[in-house]
């Protein structure tokens, strides 16, 4: 009698492991379908990032083509309606100034080729 009592503790201590690997396993497999899944979708996460900064790089090139038309629209509106306007530029342009006007040009600063040393 005594051998059932302590088969029966063995069958379900038995049973108790079983259990637990059961679920170890089961915890497992949905660990591997996760990680499966994220591997799945990290291509596609990363060609999103790549897209996004593509179109914002995109958009910052029209907004920059767009004042660069804006400009220019201004400038033609001016040469063909303002003839002082149109005076100025050619008078800038071919180096002309009228009798007792003085001019001043600031040249854009270049850097000095003595700041830089050759390396060989």
């Amino acid at each position: 009698m005594s051998e059932s009592i302590y088969g029966d503790f063995k069958d379900r201590q038995q049973e108790g492991v079983w259990h637990y690997l059961n679920k170890a396993v089961k915890a497992l497999i949905v660990v591997a379908v996760v990680t499966i899944i994220i591997c799945a979708f990290i291509p596609e996460l990363k060609r999103q990032r790549d897209e996004t900064a593509r179109l914002d790089q995109l958009k910052l090139d029209i907004e920059k083509q767009e004042a660069v038309n804006s400009r220019r629209s201004r400038e033609v509106d001016l040469l063909q309606h303002d003839p002082g306007y149109m005076e100025t530029v050619a008078r800038d342009r071919l180096d002309l100034m009228k009798p007792g006007e003085t001019i001043y040009r600031i040249e854009p600063q270049h850097p000095d080729k003595s700041d830089y040393t050759l390396v060989h």
